[in-house]
């Protein structure tokens, strides 16, 4: 384990000014519904996992084939461009946004989301990727009718790339990320990812001791905490893991405030952001009980298993479960629940 950190703020939070997430999924799954290819995904049992860390139970909800887009992500910006096409009040919401262009950065899959929500209501989508991002997802996105612009060396300079071409043009920016003055169309992003966490209650046998949430700028961990809290109350131990390189949700509970922090590039690129969201870390600073980050060979390593597994996954895929390689030890009637967020790249 590279670092952990018990969280101060645990059942009080933090007072930032930005909003808590949605914890409820009401409503979610049916503008999802609106998205062809909506259905849930499923919950693994991995008794390989639980015998070789000496746990009760390892349970997986594999979010590899959400909705054809290869991620969980597929859920949050498909979610807040279903809400807008519906508020339209249209008969045909194909063509319900039509003349509208959604823009945004990525790291990969929030873009595919973002395509693939406009494509289906009739919008255009501009997505902005800086050079870390490898080309396979710019060919994913360009096939999915997107334009691609590749701006900045990192996320955060893709991002301000893309919010003056939101400004420029009269674009919607839509983030999964949020920041003073930038909270409403993020916290709808955040929403979608509710629906993963209703399944999971709806799939369990029983409720898990231990959950895993990786996270990037937090929008996962936060919105999944908050619906888990709301279902299942304060027992289960909510522990959040990030990139070493990235600790952006570690330094900010730790200073009590949003921290910006730098560190080198990260293998588990879709958690590799140096800020941590608004929104999230207002949530987490409620929801969760311990911080940790792992290094690159643990992440690596814990994709590499999974993969071997059958279960193709990258390291930003494996995150959660990458801190039960890290070291991260629980008792051995421990019941782990983490998610397997991402399929491999070239997916």
């Amino acid at each position: 384990m590279q670092d952990q950190l018990k969280n101060p703020w645990r059942g009080t939070g933090l007072a930032l000014d930005a909003p808590m997430p949605i914890d409820s999924a009401e409503g979610v799954g049916g503008l999802l519904a609106l998205c062809p290819a909506h259905q849930p995904t499923p919950l693994l049992q991995i008794r390989q996992l639980a015998n070789r860390f000496g746990v009760s139970l390892v349970t997986l909800k594999d979010e590899r084939a959400r909705m054809g887009l290869g991620s969980f992500k597929a859920l949050g910006a498909a979610h807040a461009i279903a809400r807008e096409a519906a508020a339209t009040g249209q008969d045909d919401l194909h063509t319900a946004l039509a003349g509208r262009t959604f823009v945004t950065a990525s790291a990969g899959n929030h873009g595919l989301s973002v395509a693939a929500g406009a494509r289906v209501f009739g919008a255009r989508a501009v997505i902005y990727l800086s050079d870390t991002v490898p080309e396979a997802f710019a060919l994913r996105l360009t096939g999915m009718g997107a334009d691609v612009v590749r701006a900045g060396a990192d996320y955060a300079a893709s991002m301000d790339a893309a919010a003056k071409a939101a400004t420029d043009n009269n674009w919607t920016l839509l983030s999964d990320s949020s920041w003073p003055g930038y909270t409403e169309p993020a916290l709808r992003v955040m929403e979608g990812y509710t629906q993963m966490a209703a399944e999971i209650v709806a799939q369990v046998d029983a409720v898990p001791t231990h959950i895993l949430l990786q996270a990037g700028v937090g929008g996962l961990a936060a919105a999944v905490a908050a619906h888990l809290r709301m279902a299942w109350g304060q027992s289960p131990q909510i522990i959040v893991s990030e990139p070493a390189a990235a600790p952006a949700l570690i330094e900010s509970i730790r200073a009590g405030q949003v921290v910006d922090t730098t560190g080198p590039d990260s293998c588990m690129g879709r958690l590799d952001c140096k800020t941590p969201s608004m929104i999230a870390l207002n949530g987490l600073a409620r929801d969760a009980d311990l911080f940790v980050t792992i290094s690159e060979e643990d992440a690596r390593t814990a994709a590499d298993t999974l993969t071997d597994l059958g279960l193709g996954t990258t390291p930003s895929g494996a995150g959660g479960i990458a801190a039960l390689f890290a070291g991260l030890t629980l008792p051995a009637d421990a019941r782990v629940l983490a998610i397997l967020s991402e399929g491999p790249e070239s997916a």
